[in-house]
């Protein structure tokens, strides 16, 4: 049910996101790719998608416990809330972040029904981190953000002062994950992974630099994509080792 909920829940908010950006997808050379503005996917049908999966989400959470089904309704508003942001405020990068933070709480509250430290601790890891990663991302859209009027760290700070913004976030993101390690009584595994998980953080900073943005997507997807399966696994080899 856990599993079911976080496909349910993130497909609701991608489609949601895909349908309420089509039009700026269309006018944006980099998104006119995707499903709506292409005509490989109707609007309707989007909107379609993201009632079954944010109803799908709800009955899984209901099947799971009470604490989870009611606090369902809270993650929805974040998670699909998230696609508006960008029009009134640039902390819309903080938006996503938390959305993406709900799930180690979620995960714990699910097997537990009740909150603890840890996995807000967790949380927060997620929020600073997809925040700071996001920014980086929306360097990409900095001109065509700014000439439609939509809110972002890059179109409020410039690239320079956007990718600062990001380096403070990701330190923050640091900082939880070691704040982690000693509440949570870990060993030398976690130490390990925590250790390769910032150094990844460092490393797509040293590659995206504010006159070459050729390889954001390479911090974007890969660095990132390397370090969430390297921090979990190690996370997880410590708890079932020690």
């Amino acid at each position: 049910m856990v599993l079911l909920c976080m496909v349910f829940a993130r497909s609701a908010a991608m489609a949601f996101n895909r349908y309420i950006d089509r039009s700026f997808d269309a006018k944006n050379p980099r998104t006119a790719i995707r499903e709506i503005p292409s005509g490989q996917i109707s609007s309707v049908s989007a909107a379609m998608f993201t009632i079954i999966c944010s109803v799908g989400f709800m009955v899984c959470s209901y099947m799971i416990n009470s604490l989870c089904f009611y606090l369902s309704p809270v993650a929805l508003l974040v998670v699909l809330g998230y696609s508006y942001t960008k029009r009134f405020t640039p902390l819309c990068h903080l938006i996503l972040g938390l959305g993406l933070a709900l799930a180690p709480v979620g995960a714990y509250i699910a097997l537990t029904e009740q909150f603890a430290l840890l996995p807000v601790l967790f949380g927060c890891v997620v929020l600073f981190w997809v925040s700071g990663f996001d920014i980086i991302y929306a360097l990409q859209d900095e001109e065509f953000d700014r000439r439609n009027n939509l809110k972002s760290i890059p179109v409020l700070l410039g690239t320079k002062g956007a990718l600062r913004f990001s380096e403070v976030l990701h330190l923050f993101s640091a900082g939880f994950v070691i704040a982690a390690f000693f509440i949570g009584n870990f060993n030398w595994l976690y130490l390990t992974g925590a250790g390769l998980f910032i150094g990844l953080l460092y490393y797509q900073h040293s590659i995206v630099k504010p006159n070459d943005l050729s390889k954001v997507n390479m911090a974007f997807m890969r660095a990132n994509g390397i370090a969430s399966v390297i921090f979990s696994a190690f996370v997880c080899v410590d708890i079932f080792v020690y």
